[in-house]
């Protein structure tokens, strides 16, 4: 077998980021597929109303695995420390916690989400006319997200490593079976929302499962042995250490989200359809954004286990101008062409302009996103994840609902909604470009 791992530790950096960021882009892309894919098929083929049930559930999704998916990264941070520095015993180690950790957290997930799928939509003033179908796809789509937490589990522990490349593979096979299962049980079965959730189910099953073989059949250092996957305290508790305020951070600006939906709520099912297709748009548009991102924390994290410090601080700003310049030209794309993206989601006029609204006030300020994120791997991938869950939950999180609570009764605009954004983006970004300066002023040795 090819040797798939690789090591950012020497070499051209530029070459290191781009190369590993590039699968993990058309990685995302396919990813990005699963829930488009269903927006698509069913803002198409059953209407409005459907599509809007569907989108309702997207906010408590993002919630309820953003704690997962942060402790995941802290366990990547971890993995990749070791394999900067060559430590296969603690690699290992490390590993096997986070398999077992994915298990635990995969079990308990599927059964909050399925237990409380009604009360939380209710709580989120989730229309009556759309809440069958929202409580129909929300328990389907938990019912199998024990797939989706091992999956992201394995992935995190791949591109650790630097590998890449199978986390593609897999996501387009899997892809592939999601778009073909969608059209079988929406269009020719017709199953409803609830076939779209149950073809995503599937498919990120079935993703997990090719990870899972890629691991034990492996013979390279990050091999996962069945009878070793346990618990080891001294590794589970870096791996909480580095990943808890990054689940902790997602989780909670994952339900700020969930209070801005309830507030889109309340101005129909239109708009919640259009809101609905601008989130798809903008998870495809942050597609190399993200990659970089993970590029950088994946970079940093290597270099700092093999105590190349100088190569960490080059390659933190080179990813961080790169990631800027693709977010202003995804944004300039996605400003123009609006309503053609948003109609192939839902052509109805009403939908449409909402989505139009939504993604013309968002998009010229991709930049300020994509800055924040940036300087939050850098840190992430240095183990100082305090620093960005702070930061975000301040401004992403607290800001953002209180700004929501004021303006929405004083204006009856959904343009507030709209408006939020931009403007904690740039509070985040204001005081992470503050932190970045003074740290590298004050300390030249900075892991930064």
């Amino acid at each position: 077998m090819a040797q798939v791992t690789k090591s950012m530790t020497s070499g051209p950096i530029w070459k290191h980021m781009t190369l590993f960021a590039l699968p993990l882009m058309f990685g995302n892309l396919f990813q990005q597929l699963y829930n488009t894919v269903d927006s698509l098929i069913v803002g198409n083929f059953l209407g409005s109303s459907a599509l809007a049930a569907v989108s309702s559930s997207s906010s408590l999704i993002s919630m309820l695995i953003g704690l997962v998916g942060g402790v995941s990264v802290g366990a990547g941070v971890v993995v990749a420390r070791f394999f900067g520095a060559r430590d296969e015993e603690n690699l290992r180690r490390t590993i096997h916690t986070t398999v077992a950790f994915g298990i635990a957290a995969g079990v308990l997930m599927t059964a909050v989400g399925v237990l409380l799928s009604p009360q939380i939509l209710e709580w989120m003033g989730t229309p009556e006319s759309v809440m069958p179908e929202s409580i129909v796809y929300l328990r389907i789509y938990f019912s199998g997200s024990f797939g989706f937490v091992m999956y992201n589990i394995f992935v995190g522990i791949l591109r650790a490593v630097g590998d890449s490349r199978h986390p593609l593979y897999y996501l387009i096979v899997s892809s592939i079976i999601n778009l073909v299962l969608d059209i079988v049980f929406i269009e020719v079965l017709h199953t409803g929302v609830g076939g779209a959730a149950l073809a995503t189910v599937i498919s990120q099953v079935f993703s997990a499962g090719l990870c899972f073989v890629q691991m034990v059949r492996t013979k390279e250092s990050y091999r996962l042995w069945i009878r070793e996957i346990k618990f080891d305290r001294e590794i589970l508790v870096q791996i909480i250490r580095v990943g808890l305020p990054s689940g902790v951070q997602n989780s909670i600006i994952a339900f700020a989200n969930v209070v801005v939906q309830s507030y889109i709520n309340t101005f129909g099912e239109m708009a919640m359809a259009g809101y609905g297709a601008y989130s798809k748009i903008e998870g495809f548009g942050f597609l190399p954004i993200n990659s970089f991102t993970m590029a950088i924390t994946t970079f940093v994290s290597q270099n700092l286990g093999a105590k190349e410090y100088e190569r960490t601080r080059k390659g933190s700003r080179f990813g961080i101008l790169v990631t800027i310049i693709l977010a202003e030209l995804v944004g300039a794309f996605v400003f123009v062409l609006a309503p053609y993206l948003i109609a192939a989601f839902d052509a109805t006029p009403e939908v449409v302009q909402y989505g139009v609204e939504k993604t013309r006030t968002a998009a010229p300020f991709y930049f300020l996103l994509a800055y924040s994120y940036s300087i939050a791997s850098v840190l992430r991938g240095s183990g100082k994840s305090m620093i960005p869950m702070a930061v975000m939950i301040a401004f992403w999180c607290v800001v953002r609902v209180v700004f929501l609570a004021v303006s929405i009764p004083l204006t009856g605009s959904i343009q507030m909604v709209y408006m939020v954004y931009p403007i904690t983006w740039a509070l985040s970004s204001i005081v992470f470009f503050f932190y970045y300066k003074r740290t590298n002023k004050e300390n030249q040795s900075a892991h930064i």
